[in-house]
């Protein structure tokens, strides 16, 4: 039986590219913790969000949900009446798992699984969006189409919840940050082999944009005002609001 440790990358392998296939599923609470700094901050405060922002008869969307972590802290704030929470992820391991913990959770606020690709959810009479941690896995091509499409499903006043890894401007502030991150995952653990590997997983699958870049899109959309909320080395979430 799996111990729930990530340790996936820990013996020297042939690396392929990064995939939330059933081994990721298994570690999955273990190495976003070990790898993501502040990440149950982040989780928690996205609930607080969505208490703040959901409203009577709306939806809440939560794209690329994995285990569900941020649909569930927001059924645990939305006070809303008549409110619902779709977590939609395209690993079929992933939304397994998803349901496992949803069923085991017990709300006011219903949360129905999904397993699709987002960019086939037609997201409509949205309170709240939420990506965390999704973006970034998107070709960057198809990222404007993406945020479009979130901000025409988005009520008036409702909010996109947007975390990211970030990418400097700059190559030495890029460097400082990784450096800062990957020591961060050394003190949780981490083999320097395994930070290289999965490093190297990830480079064909996960493609970073700059703070500028995420705003400048949000607000060539039509967001009136997007607020970073959270950052760590070159980790960072935001909040866009439609006005």
């Amino acid at each position: 039986m799996n111990s729930g440790k990530d340790a996936i990358y820990s013996q020297p392998q042939q690396v392929g590219s990064f995939a939330f296939d059933q081994n990721v599923a298994e570690v999955f609470p273990d190495m976003i913790q070990r790898s993501v700094p502040g990440y149950s901050t982040i989780v928690d405060a996205i609930g607080q969000l969505c208490g703040r922002h959901a409203t009577d008869n709306s939806q809440i969307f939560d794209l690329g949900s994995a285990l569900g972590a941020a649909s569930l802290a927001a059924s645990k704030y939305v006070q809303a009446k008549n409110c619902q929470i779709i977590a939609i992820d395209n690993s079929e391991a992933m939304a397994k798992r998803c349901e496992l913990h949803v069923q085991a959770y017990k709300s006011s606020t219903p949360i129905k699984v999904i397993c699709d690709d987002l960019q086939n959810i037609e997201i409509d009479n949205a309170s709240c969006v939420i990506m965390n941690f999704t973006l970034q896995f998107i070709a960057p091509e198809q990222r404007a189409a993406i945020i479009a499409k979130i901000y025409a499903g988005l009520n008036k006043g409702g909010i996109l919840i947007l975390s990211e890894k970030l990418k400097h401007d700059s190559q030495q502030g890029n460097e400082l940050l990784i450096d800062l991150h990957h020591e961060f995952k050394r003190r949780n653990g981490y083999s320097d082999l395994e930070i290289s590997q999965k490093r190297t997983a990830l480079e064909d699958v996960m493609r970073t944009d700059t703070f500028e870049q995420h705003q400048t899109r949000l607000k060539t959309t039509g967001f009136t005002d997007v607020i970073r909320w959270f950052t760590c080395f070159n980790f960072s979430s935001m909040v866009a609001i439609k006005g």
